[in-house]
């Protein structure tokens, strides 16, 4: 199973048609989206193309190949009323290749503070616009950075976990981080 992460896009229709575009090309089974979807939130400059309502229309586009979405630090109860998918969750635990994957945006539980897991599963983060790839107490931690607005000198990136590896990728192709999930 291919699963590719996008986290904080906080509302730009730049990044995210760029993101879908990797969608396209890197044919995922599933795609999991890590929250901050539509606000760019009072911390953060306007990203590069900000228009949520171009983002909730192309989010809607492609809901049906969404497998889990997760809510953001900036999303609100009027988010969802733009998007037609479920996302206000603070976290989706999905099953792949034998493994428990914990997904959320990173506000709550966090690679600094894990919830309830056991060695070998996976956790998912956004949040910090950081990429990680690193392993915690036998917790794989990991985090795709952000597409729209990278932080710590990191390019826009996203992530594609397949076949016993977790890679975040710029979107000139580079690999910015890796690990494999043993």
């Amino acid at each position: 199973m291919k699963l590719m992460f996008i986290s904080d896009i906080h509302g730009s229709l730049h990044w995210l048609k760029l993101a879908l575009e990797k969608v396209n090309e890197e044919t995922p089974d599933g795609l999991v989206f890590l929250g901050d979807f539509l606000y760019h939130g009072p911390r953060n400059p306007l990203p590069e193309g900000y228009d949520p309502q171009g983002v909730a229309k192309e989010l809607n586009a492609i809901k049906g190949r969404i497998t889990a979405a997760v809510r953001g630090n900036c999303d609100a109860e009027v988010d969802q009323m733009l998007l037609a998918f479920p996302m206000m969750g603070d976290y989706a635990q999905l099953w792949a290749d034998g493994r428990r994957i914990y997904v959320t945006h990173g506000h709550g539980f966090s690679i600094d503070n894990l919830p309830e897991l056991q060695p070998g599963d996976i956790f998912i983060q956004g949040h910090t616009h950081v990429p990680v790839a690193d392993k915690k107490d036998g917790i794989y931690v990991l985090n795709p950075g952000s597409i729209s607005l990278p932080k710590e000198n990191y390019p826009n990136s996203y992530a594609v976990l397949e076949g016993g590896k977790y890679t975040v990728k710029s979107f000139t192709g580079d690999t910015i981080k890796e690990i494999e999930i043993v």
